[in-house]
């Protein structure tokens, strides 16, 4: 390297703000985030209501959301916070643990982009943050068939009828498999496309349905019929 070359500059951090209720979780949790190289801190609240209020005013790139929180819960902090054109780009992280399943439809709903169940390792943790961060969904094969799972036991609300008249036959296919909970992976072994086709495909879908990532084309699966109830609900 020259003398007059420059270094090349760092990122800027992956700035996250913390809404826990739990004062020694959320503690560990800034913890951990202000130590790791790459991303930072930029607020804190133990509600739902500040939760949307400072997410409008720092407009972090990932709230780290809990789900049961006083004044708001983490559900409805998350359809303000997604709704909100001041807070546009803040992605949502669920927090949750198993016993809260039944909260995993609405989250999406509301415009999460992801969950992680509290007893992810902190590398887990760590890598969530970054995925959701980079705009993809941190939704695993197996968080989502757990959620159709869910649904199928009941019962539940029926979905909104959801319009699919302007996707083409295979991208109604590559939906299907999406709601069914399969990687870009499993999806292209099963239609015999390779994986560029298939993201190819997820692309024009998130387009066409106006989603924001793929944890919102699973719910646009399942509000369109794609997955079949057994006792013939939708």
């Amino acid at each position: 390297m020259t003398a007059d070359a420059a270094a090349p500059e760092a990122p800027p951090p992956i700035r996250v703000l913390l809404a826990e209720d739990q004062i020694l979780v959320r503690d560990s949790l800034k913890v951990l985030i202000d130590t790791t190289p790459g991303l930072a801190t930029v607020g804190e609240t133990g509600t739902g209501a500040e939760a949307v209020l400072l997410a409008r005013r720092r407009r972090p790139d990932v709230v780290l959301m809990d789900v049961r929180m006083p004044d708001m819960d983490g559900i409805e902090a998350t359809r303000r916070i997604c709704a909100d054109p001041d807070s546009a780009g803040v992605r949502v992280l669920i927090l949750t643990t198993f016993d809260l399943d039944e909260y995993v439809y609405a989250s999406l709903r509301a415009g999460a982009s992801g969950f992680l169940v509290k007893s992810a390792t902190a590398s887990e943790l760590l890598a969530a943050i970054r995925v959701v961060a980079s705009g993809e969904a941190l939704l695993a094969p197996s968080v989502t068939r757990r959620l159709i799972a869910d649904f199928l036991r009941g019962p539940h609300s029926a979905p909104v009828l959801r319009d699919l008249d302007d996707i083409t036959q295979r991208e109604r296919e590559v939906l299907t498999l999406i709601g069914k909970g399969m990687s870009n992976s499993e999806i292209a072994q099963h239609l015999h496309l390779t994986v560029g086709t298939v993201k190819t495909h997820i692309g024009r879908l998130l387009a066409k349905l106006h989603a924001r990532d793929r944890a919102q084309l699973v719910i646009a699966a399942y509000e369109g019929g794609l997955i079949t109830i057994p006792d013939g609900r939708r």
